[in-house]
């Protein structure tokens, strides 16, 4: 076995790996009172609401892939929230506007995040509602160690809450200065929203089932409807250096519910994988393994030249059709079974050679003929210059990609969780959005709304383009694979457009080359920049490959000699993959070093 830089955790109790050492705690402390890993999902992602307010809040959403070993079932919880009904392109090109705000009110969605995580519980959890919201109330309440990348995001935007989102310079500038890092910091006004929504519930009844929906009315029709619905008709400064209203109302929360779905699937090495439907970028994981399944990638170095070349090949192609196909399935027909195909995939990768590309081709499945949105067409006429160096911050996610203060400006990314317990259950989750630095603060509530919208597209007749109730495409993409039906690995990262090749590279590196879940997670990472980006203001960068340090020079000058534009990042670096396993009745899990944040815990 190789280095690495902490053990892969065994045992047969059970496991929680996350983002955040105290999310994982608290994961650990449900399974410990004798919860099942969704009861212990809920508090660990509640957690991360309050610890890891630059990448996630109660403003934001989530997607869970879950299997449940009492049903024998497989299943998402859809939490991703829809636009509004005023959100039709004609309400952005009206105000001049050709692409949806990165920040400010216009980009915010229905919040789904909190609906999301009471459904999972009902459904499929056993504890009360107060046994898994006491650990976010405790530390909103009593405060929690900043991390240093929450002090980074602050400074970031903190002249724009001084002049500006002064409802987020009252709660997150202490006068002038920046709270350090490792200063304790606290959100009363989040634990008086929990406090408010929990007595709510108890009050409502004393039957757990009523309780929880007694929360979910709270949050979607009761108090706190009320002041998102409020708070969305401030005018706000937003990246386009003018104050805009948010189009969310009322009536757009008080009707929308989080929902249970069937995962899409792909069945490869003897495993079925799982992911969301294309709703998110879900799928264009199980269409790199499509593409990829015929390379001999067993055999190759998967630090080595051929890999890296093959597998970044794939991605571009199969990020290309995620740009002119996917969509929300309640809105546009999809062709999933098509993209997947033997015979489609086929043609596709004879596509690849030994050079890289510089194009964008998205396929034909079925016959169609694809379309992209113009920011698409438009990164592929004007190639920028290669780059060198320390790549700083990567333009789409706002994810550093080096861990030096030049590289702190945030625009928000994502976090993670994994679990599972002794009786079968697992879960992966990947909660986002709602970050303090692309939204004001609401005051009453403590938290901002989301910027979710800014993966739409304004252009008409596209897959992706906004419509009232539509759900974005997003890049929130947890994973789950199977062996003979029963869950194997659960897994998953933060990242942005990043996440399914950071993933997909940990996952190849497991099932073919016998890396155990910490040996592939620390494994030197690389990840392509060539496709459009899912965030505001929706920039490539052709033929850009960003790589560790850690990867042979050999290596970096031959994918260079192939055509790659490959930028050097510092050594632990890209990606932050956290993954939990089950196999033989012993439970397993791994959490990632990069950040110094993530954990896994577990006996």
């Amino acid at each position: 076995m190789e280095f690495t830089t902490r053990p892969e955790l065994a045992g047969t109790f059970g496991m929680v790996a996350s983002t955040h050492w105290l999310a994982s705690a608290a994961g650990m402390a449900v399974l410990e009172k004798g919860g099942n890993a969704f009861d212990a999902a809920v508090a660990a992602g509640l957690t991360l609401q309050v610890v890891e307010p630059h990448l996630n809040g109660p403003g934001g959403e989530v997607p869970v892939i879950g299997h449940d070993a009492r049903r024998g079932e497989t299943f998402v919880v859809c939490g991703q929230g829809t636009a509004p009904a005023a959100a039709t392109p004609e309400a952005f090109t009206a105000l001049g506007l050709d692409l949806v705000p990165g920040s400010g009110l216009l980009a915010a969605t229905v919040p789904g995040a909190f609906g999301a995580w009471l459904l999972l519980l009902r459904e499929y959890g056993t504890l009360p509602l107060r046994d898994v919201l006491e650990y976010a109330i405790g530390y909103a309440e009593a405060g929690f160690p900043l991390v240093p990348a929450i002090s980074w995001a602050i400074a970031s935007v903190a002249d724009i809450f001084r002049a500006h989102w002064t409802t987020s310079a009252s709660l997150y500038l202490n006068g002038p200065a920046i709270p350090p890092p490792g200063s304790l910091f606290a959100n009363p006004a989040l634990a008086a929203t929990y406090k408010r929504v929990l007595a709510t519930a108890e009050v409502a009844s004393t039957d757990r089932d009523e309780q929880i929906e007694a929360a979910r009315s709270a949050w979607y029709d009761g108090f706190i409807a009320e002041e998102m619905a409020k708070f969305a008709q401030s005018d706000v400064m937003d990246v386009t250096g003018e104050r805009h209203r948010g189009l969310l109302s009322y009536d757009d929360l008080a009707t929308w519910h989080a929902r249970i779905e069937p995962p899409v699937t792909y069945d490869y090495a003897g495993l079925t994988v799982c992911k969301t439907a294309p709703w998110g970028q879900g799928p264009v994981f199980l269409q790199q393994l499509a593409l990829l399944r015929s390379f001999g990638l067993a055999e190759m170095d998967p630090g080595g030249t051929e890999f890296l070349h093959v597998v970044t090949e794939a991605s571009k192609l199969a990020f290309a059709d995620r740009e002119a196909w996917y969509g929300d399935p309640d809105f546009t027909d999809v062709p999933v079974d098509d993209l997947l195909s033997a015979q489609y995939n086929a043609e596709r990768r004879a596509l690849i050679t030994n050079t890289a590309s510089a194009s964008f081709v998205p396929g034909s499945p079925g016959g169609r003929e694809p379309s992209l949105p113009g920011f698409a067409r438009a990164a592929f006429g004007n190639r920028k210059r290669p780059g060198t160096g320390d790549p700083g911050l990567d333009p789409a996610t706002g994810e550093p990609l080096g861990r030096s203060a030049s590289a702190q400006a945030r625009r928000g990314d994502t976090c993670h969780l994994d679990v599972a317990d002794r009786w079968g259950n697992m879960v992966s989750a990947t909660p986002s959005g709602g970050w303090l630095q692309s939204s004001p603060v609401i005051p009453a509530l403590g938290f901002p709304l989301g910027t979710r919208a800014q993966m739409f597209t304004v252009q008409p007749g596209l897959p992706a383009t906004i419509a009232p109730g539509k759900r974005p495409r997003t890049t929130l993409t947890p994973s789950m694979a199977l062996r003979d039906g029963e869950p194997y690995l659960a897994f998953g990262t933060p990242g942005g457009d990043q996440q399914d090749q950071w993933t997909l590279h940990f996952f190849l590196r497991h099932v073919h080359h016998g890396m155990n879940l910490q040996e592939a997670i620390d494994f030197p990472a690389f990840h392509s920049r060539h496709m459009p980006s899912s965030f505001y203001p929706r920039a490539a960068d052709p033929l850009e490959l960003d790589a560790e340090a850690r990867i042979a020079p050999s290596v970096i000058e031959e994918l260079r000699a192939r055509g790659h534009e490959v930028n050097v990042a510092p050594p632990w670096s890209l990606g932050r993959v956290s993954a939990v396993a089950r196999r033989a009745g012993v439970l397993y899990a791994a959490a990632n070093p990069r950040g110094m944040q993530g954990y896994a815990v577990g006996r």
